[in-house]
């Protein structure tokens, strides 16, 4: 196993447990809540059988305040619910605190109504302590100080049930506690026990609610704000509604005005917030549908979370980008997937912890990938650096064209070759450190030269050097460079002649030929062995210049000397024949330019 693969199993090791401690701690439940909300909060279509009267702004306004009210309007509801004997409601719940006796005949009314229906359940309500215990199971919970009954009268004659509901730390209506116990008596939530007497009136088996360690569970929301049933209740008190259309539903009673202050924020609401009687009737219709979902243990979800992100990050640094994103999107994408079949089993689980780490985890991965390749580009081009001019290098850098594959392209370009003269002698009397020494610093100064003229390298041959312009890249003016770059090395061959004449008692020249027109230029080989170099009789025609070249001298045909005649001195040597071409070619040898 190499070090590479090492420190990706290791790096991913580390992200697996970030992942598992992110997921038990919960270290994000703010932003889990807002995505669970988008995932698992959507409208499921609401239940027909759960219908609201409104205790609305009409009703306010026909009736007054509410706090002036004879509970005998109540009693006067209930008597227009139950008008038809075979289209009463199945249940009438009422979602109102009615503690302490307002007017005594109202109240004994309002009692007698609900006892005859026999059909009622009214809310009452826990007043917890605002200071926390921790009880026999280690839980730290907050106990119940008192709980908030009805008048005593309707309180015999009623079911009741708690009607608090559980707001989580942004405030929001996630959770609600069906059972709880206090003073040794079990107590269902409003919602529940109206549940409870449905089901015991239709003869059906109740279903099952999960909770958690601290006895909550997550409503699934059907409906959204407003979306219920609503009937003003002063139209059903003046007799503008046909009551049988509440034949055998469940009617719950409650606040649908905002000054009443029983509105809160949920999940699905958006910018709304939804009445506490609709509430219940969500909770009421996640009952009848067996729809609650209670947390995952974060450990068994944190450990198969981190796997699969530790699994992902070794493969982001392992493979290539296109594979990497359609793994990132597979992966988040899946777990939303899962996280939603899972809450319709009945079981949620922390989806936001995986995301944010396997992002962070590409992004590192991509990251580390691009130095990477910034790096070995700097390495490649820097070694580029040593056959190309740093011009071009820095132009084949800004482009980005790093495409290396056979094939050419046919290119107008100028070709110069050059090469020592009495090379051969000298290497057979000197010692090859010597050799190779004069060798260097001969390549050193063509090199130099050419590079300083923009122009390509294209090989070392021996003794000989080749060099093109206007290729790989577009160069200006580059039949005047490659002369003068021929005129550069004559010149330092002057300067490095003298030298080793003083250094090894041995004297070098070099001859010039240079010729410009037509080539190919391109990738010869094959697939697995290249050179990037120049073919055509325009290359030959330079070779043979350089190869009739005297020492000093710089031979140029009368193609290249016609493109640049005048900027340049020559001496006219007339036509030569050149080996392997049937017809001669007139030439000229450079004297000066006249630029410098």
């Amino acid at each position: 196993m190499n070090k590479k693969l090492i420190r990706d199993i290791v790096e991913g090791i580390v992200v697996a447990g970030l992942v598992f401690l992110l997921t038990i701690s919960n270290l994000f439940y703010s932003i889990d809540y807002l995505l669970k909300d988008a995932l698992y909060q959507i409208p499921r279509g609401i239940d027909s059988k759960i219908k609201i009267i409104a205790i609305d702004e009409r009703t306010l306004d026909a009736l007054g305040p509410i706090q002036t009210w004879s509970r005998s309007q109540y009693a006067d509801l209930i008597h227009a619910l139950n008008t038809y004997e075979d289209a009463k409601p199945a249940i009438i719940g009422f979602d109102i605190i009615f503690s302490g006796n307002v007017d005594e005949e109202g109240d004994i009314a309002f009692a007698q109504a609900a006892e005859e229906s026999g059909n009622v359940v009214v809310a009452s309500q826990f007043v917890y302590s605002e200071k926390s215990e921790v009880d026999e199971k280690g839980l730290r919970v907050y106990p119940i100080d008192s709980v908030i009954y009805p008048y005593a009268e309707l309180r015999e004659v009623v079911d009741l049930g708690y009607a608090n509901v559980a707001q989580d730390s942004d405030g929001t209506v996630r959770r609600f506690i069906p059972e709880e116990t206090y003073e040794g008596q079990e107590w269902y939530s409003f919602s529940r026990m109206i549940y409870e007497r449905y089901c015991e009136q239709q003869g059906c088996a109740t279903n099952f609610v999960k909770t958690d360690k601290y006895g909550r569970t997550l409503i699934n929301y059907s409906g959204k704000p407003l979306e219920y049933e609503c009937i003003s209740m002063i139209d059903v008190l003046e007799g503008r509604i046909d009551c049988r259309a509440f034949k055998n539903s469940i009617v719950l009673v409650g606040a649908y005005a905002t000054g009443m202050q029983d509105n809160f924020k949920v999940p699905n609401g958006y910018s709304k917030q939804m009445y506490g009687v609709e509430i219940h009737a969500n909770i009421l219709q996640s009952c009848m549908q067996n729809r609650f979902s209670v947390n995952g243990n974060p450990y068994v979800c944190g450990a198969i979370l981190g796997l699969l992100s530790g699994i992902l990050h070794v493969l982001f640094k392992r493979k290539k980008i296109v594979l990497s994103s359609v793994l990132l999107v597979v992966a988040i994408g899946g777990e939303l997937a899962v996280g939603v079949v899972l809450n319709n089993q009945g079981i949620t689980i922390g989806l936001i912890n995986m995301p944010i780490i396997v992002v962070i985890s590409y992004i590192y991965s991509l990251a580390l990938g691009y130095i990477r390749e910034r790096l070995k580009r700097k390495k490649v081009l820097q070694a580029f650096k040593k056959y190309v001019a740093p011009e071009i290098v820095e132009e084949i850098a800004k482009r980005g064209d790093f495409k290396i594959k056979l094939g050419g392209e046919n290119r107008d370009i100028a070709v110069l070759f050059v090469d020592i003269r009495g090379f051969t002698t000298m290497s057979e009397v000197l010692e090859p450190e010597q050799v190779v020494e004069i060798l260097n610093q001969y390549l050193n100064l063509t090199t130099q030269a050419i590079f300083k003229n923009k122009g390509t390298l294209d090989k070392f041959v021996g003794d000989a050097t080749m060099a093109v312009f206007n290729s790989p890249f577009d160069l200006d003016d580059y039949e005047y460079r490659a002369v003068c770059a021929a005129m550069d090395i004559v010149a330092g061959g002057a300067a490095l002649e003298e030298k080793l004449m003083k250094e090894f008692g041995r004297s070098v020249g070099f001859g010039v030929g240079v010729n410009c027109g037509p080539a190919v230029v391109g990738n010869v080989g094959c697939e697995f062995r290249m050179d990037f170099t120049a073919i055509g009789d325009t290359v030959n025609t330079a070779a043979r210049l350089e190869a009739n070249a005297k020492k000093g001298q710089v031979l140029i045909s009368d193609t290249i000397y016609e493109r640049v005649k005048d900027r340049i001195e020559v001496e006219e040597v007339g036509e030569i024949p050149l080996k392997g071409k049937s017809k001669g070619v007139f030439v000229y040898s450079v004297v000066a330019l006249k630029d410098a």
